[in-house]
């Protein structure tokens, strides 16, 4: 019975596509008229909800600003790089500077660069982006109607296209004016393709086309340009082509290799444009590659992320509470073994198996260091398998509740409605939060940015650690803090303040004219306030939970302590060798163990020297063991370290792994120790240093000279 069931569907999907090939063919005006309202009139109960959505949130961001309005800083970020595009410098943050990958996606932006170029200039770039958002939140409520059909049946559909636009968080995102939306109908649409091919017989000509072959390749290669978690639709259509070639043909098989390697094309364009595989997001966010992230911490770190996904977001609590109802966790985890399950009963595992995949991509940005940022936008893609599962669950109650009555399968339309409902109450609160989090980042990143281009010198370079709507709206370069925009930052931002300090010591030396003449920043995201000189202005916003903090203020650049730690208070005689902690370049060059620090760790200190002067010095904290490599020409030759430690502390030092010396610290304020070197190695060697404390040291600088301190 049930082999029956799913050959009519298979047949009425044939016929289908050749009612519309012999249409192509003799397209008289009756046929055509025909064709055009039979679409409207499947398209009307997706495209009018659609409409209401889009006016309700544009018309909400017009009531409090009485402009186009961007609800994130980061979508400025995507309209700069759109800019560049048009402006014939792709790639590169602003005309002149290296080229850059802090865009999320490559390929929104190239959509957004030719209305750019038409004259939708300024935040009237929104509106092509509000255009093609909602668009794709139609696309997609249909792609979840035609993914559930097959496994769940019309009405569960209907309830599925109806559950993703009740969705708040399509529409938060939609409204965002970033990627988001149209990366999930990308997704979407990639697993239904899959499915649809993977469902078909290998003589039915109607579903395994060329046509449709290249739109899977199409959607591999497309998916992980929008974002990188597009990896997972171009996996899907690469098990699906490899699993189910169209011919036995060597040439056919190899078109699904192609699908696989397709998530490389952002690391090959990262790599040519930067020398980097990893673009600069990724570089910032992912906790892959970080070094506070040991293989035991990040296991740690992503099972964390992995419990607070399922246990607070999707049980509608705290970051989520907005979109989601609360306690709704044990329904959704309940709608996701629905999917294996309908997929089993209606004989459709492949269409099921996508679907679950899509649904599980959800977990992917549990690799990152939060994805509490930005209204949950890095899962929200995913969500769409999510609702298909309750869609699912929803036909597994009716047909349970069946087998007792037959009249009582109408719990499938009733649960889906009540779902549909339930999700529906939290468009007004979103909606609101639109409109709020639209003149939150109005009434700071968007004034900053106005006011720094009416005020600032036009070669003024601003440092930033919200890079989107300053750059673009200010016409100055920037320099971002944070490295998403800014060539190789990135992994300052992510070792944190004090290293951020010691670059920029290296920068004075070598490139100082690429340091920021000024700062617009939060001054807690800095960390480095004693770079921070007079704020000239600041934009104070109290009432939006959407920014990065209360205060955001412009500050004159004052670079006055920059290199005030750089030598010691106590030393006498000749430099040989220094190690200065924290200094990212000075720990590789001396093979400097983090022997497993984490993150927060790092310390900069701003205090008096010895004799009183001030000085501020980068190091790190929490060190019972201290590795590295000297070179100290094989002379002899004597060490000061500059510590801090909480009590009196024994300190041993091994040398080249021999118990050489030994001394105490005083304890209580940062100090300088000294001790003595034994002759060690021949000119050309580096000798091996090991400290061993009997209490935690904060530690800041190494220096070893030919005097006596």
């Amino acid at each position: 019975m049930v082999y029956t069931r799913t050959t009519t569907v298979r047949q009425k999907l044939i016929a289908e596509d050749a009612r519309d090939t012999v249409r192509a063919v003799t397209p008289s005006a009756t046929t055509r008229a025909t064709s055009a309202r039979a679409r409207a009139a499947r398209a009307l109960p997706v495209a009018i909800p659609t409409c209401v959505l889009a006016y309700l949130a544009i018309a909400g961001i017009y009531r409090k600003l009485g402009h186009p309005g961007a609800t994130l800083d980061d979508s400025f970020i995507h309209f700069q790089y759109a800019r560049s595009l048009a402006e014939l410098h792709p790639f590169r943050y602003q005309a002149g500077e290296p080229f850059t990958t802090g865009a999320t996606s490559f390929l929104w932006p190239a959509l957004l660069a030719p209305f750019y170029a038409m004259g939708f200039r300024d935040v009237s770039i929104l509106w092509p982006a509000w255009v093609l958002s909602f668009a794709a939140l139609g696309f997609l409520a249909h792609e979840a109607a035609e993914l559930t059909r097959p496994l769940a049946g019309r009405t569960a559909a209907v309830g599925a296209a109806a559950m993703v636009l009740a969705f708040s968080g399509f529409s938060w995102c939609a409204a965002s004016g970033m990627e988001v939306v149209p990366f999930a109908w990308v997704l979407a649409r990639a697993a239904r393709r899959a499915s649809e091919w993977a469902e078909a017989r290998p003589g039915d000509a109607g579903l395994r086309t060329a046509g449709r072959r290249n739109e899977l390749l199409a959607l591999a290669l497309v998916a992980p340009l929008v974002r990188p978690e597009g990896a997972i639709a171009s996996w899907m259509v690469a098990a699906t082509l490899l699993a189910f070639p169209r011919t036995p043909k060597l040439g056919e098989r190899a078109l699904g290799a192609i699908a696989l390697a397709a998530p490389m094309v952002p690391f090959a364009l990262a790599f040519a444009l930067t020398g980097h595989l990893r673009s600069s997001t990724t570089t910032v966010k992912l906790m892959l590659g970080n070094p506070y992230y040991s293989a035991g911490v990040l296991v740690a770190a992503v099972t964390q992320n992995a419990r607070v996904l399922v246990g607070t977001l999707l049980n509608g609590e705290i970051w989520s509470a907005e979109f989601l109802p609360k306690g709704g966790a044990s329904v959704a985890m309940a709608g996701l073994v629905a999917i294996p399950l309908r997929g089993w009963q209606a004989r459709a595992r492949w269409r099921a198996a996508c679907v679950l995949g899509l649904a599980l991509g959800m977990f992917v940005p549990c690799v990152y260091v939060t994805f509490l940022w930005n209204r949950l936008r890095y899962l929200w893609p995913f969500a769409t398998g999510w609702l298909i599962g309750l869609a699912c669950l929803a036909r597994v109650l009716g047909d349970a509740l069946g087998r007792v009555r037959e009249r009582w399968r109408v719990a499938t339309p009733l649960a889906c409605g009540a779902i549909v409902g339930v999700l529906a109450i939290h468009q007004g609160w979103t909606l609101d939060d639109v409109a709020d989090s639209a003149s939150g980042i109005d009434r700071q990143q968007v004034r900053l940015g106005r006011w720094a281009r009416e005020n600032l010198p036009q070669d003024a370079r601003i440092g930033v650690n919200d890079t989107g709507a300053i750059a673009y709206l200010s016409d100055r370069h920037t320099f971002d803090i944070v490295g998403l925009t800014t060539r190789d930052e990135g992994r300052y931002w992510v070792a944190g303040a004090a290293s951020r300090f010691e670059h920029y010591e290296r920068m004075r030396a070598w490139s100082p004219q690429l340091l920021p003449t000024h700062f617009i920043v939060y001054p807690e995201w800095m960390g480095c306030p004693m770079l921070l000189g007079s704020s000239p202005f600041e934009a104070t916003v109290t009432d939006s939970t959407i920014l990065g903090g209360t205060t955001m203020g412009v500050y004159e650049a004052d670079y006055a302590t920059l290199g005030s730690g750089e030598a010691p208070w106590t030393a006498a005689g000749k430099v040989l060798d220094d190690l200065d902690v924290a200094d990212l370049e000075s720990e590789a060059a001396h093979g400097y163990d983090l022997m497993g620090t984490g993150d927060g760790l790092e310390v900069l200190r701003d205090g008096l020297g010895a004799a009183g002067e001030r000085v501020v010095d980068g190091g790190r904290s929490g060190r019972r063991v201290e590795r590295f490599l000297v070179s100290l020409g094989g002379r002899r030759s004597h060490a000061l370290v500059r510590l801090e430690s909480a009590r009196p502390t024994h300190v041993q030092v091994y040398v080249n792994g021999k118990d050489t010396v030994t001394f105490d610290t005083k304890g209580g304020e940062w100090e300088e120790d000294a001790f003595a070197v034994p002759e060690v190695g021949g000119s050309g060697e580096r000798a091996s240093f090991e400290l061993r404390s009997s209490e935690s040291l904060t530690v800041y600088h190494y220096w070893f000279t030919d005097g006596v301190p």
